[in-house]
């Protein structure tokens, strides 16, 4: 059993959690199940921590379905069943919450953005903005609305506008390249990540992305370079979670998990900042 004395719940997830303590010492002894629709940046620390809460919670187990924050929130309120959802945004899981099909909201994580660039491209935090309004760069993103992601790079155009250089916007939105994250887009691969591909294949020079995935990135194509974007243009993206309406009652626990001291390990472990 998890020790709770360290872990700082949101008022929905903490009423959840007391609700299911008295469930626990009930609940049969064959494997239970806790479903997770989480964000597809969050791939490799949640199965991390996924690993570490199995280890401590003995006959528990945790299954994922990745995706597009956004594609996930839709199939969710289609009526898809699952127990808890882990959206790269705040707004996606807060939607579920006001139509009464999840806890509120509580953040567990933050990321940022970095540039993911292509071999000889030549940039650098100083020269990102002239480069990335420069007419012989592809400029990859996600797409806005579906995924996160594409939302966090739409408001750093818009930042950029913000920061004197007028028709930024426009300019930048009129040639990205929504190349992920779309309900049209074509599935990731499984055994590749789907950001050093697609740079790698200069189907962009340039991608905007989580710096997260750009470090995963990275590791499987060392070529690959991470550029930081300037803090003055820069997003900070806050992960949201939340418990679903109709939640196995191990649910509450995985979640305390990821908020505890030991959850937000794993996930500082994968380049995610606190959530605080």
């Amino acid at each position: 059993m998890l020790q709770r004395s360290k872990v700082v719940l949101g008022r929905g997830l903490l009423a959840v959690t007391l609700a299911s303590a008295g469930a626990h010492a009930a609940e049969p002894t064959a494997q239970a199940e806790v479903s997770v629709y989480a964000a597809g940046s969050l791939r490799a620390a949640l199965t991390d921590a996924a690993r570490a809460f199995e280890a401590a919670e003995p006959g528990l187990r945790v299954r994922f379905t990745f995706g597009a924050s956004g594609l996930l929130k839709v199939r969710l309120a289609a009526g898809e069943r699952a127990d808890l959802f882990a959206s790269a945004n705040m707004e996606h899981p807060q939607a579920l919450a006001d139509a009464g099909l999840a806890a509120p909201v509580q953040r567990f994580t933050r990321n940022a953005l970095c540039a993911l660039v292509a071999p000889g491209v030549e940039v650098s935090s100083q020269t990102l903005v002239e480069r990335l309004l420069g007419p012989a760069i592809k400029l990859g993103t996600s797409t806005p609305k579906a995924d996160p992601a594409g939302d966090y790079a739409w408001q750093m155009f818009e930042r950029i506008e913000q920061q004197g250089r007028p028709g930024a916007l426009e300019a930048l939105a009129a040639k990205a390249l929504q190349l992920t994250g779309g309900p049209q887009s074509p599935p990731p691969p499984t055994d590749r990540n789907v950001y050093a591909m697609l740079v790698s294949q200069r189907q962009a020079d340039i991608f905007i992305t989580y710096c997260t995935n750009a470090v995963l990135a990275i590791r499987e194509v060392p070529a690959l370079r991470r550029v930081e974007v300037p803090a003055a243009i820069n997003v900070n993206a806050s992960y949201g979670l939340s418990v679903l309406s109709g939640a196995s009652p191990a649910a509450p626990r995985f979640a305390g998990f990821l908020l505890s001291e030991a959850g937000q390990s794993v996930l500082a472990r994968h380049g995610f900042a606190t959530r605080d």
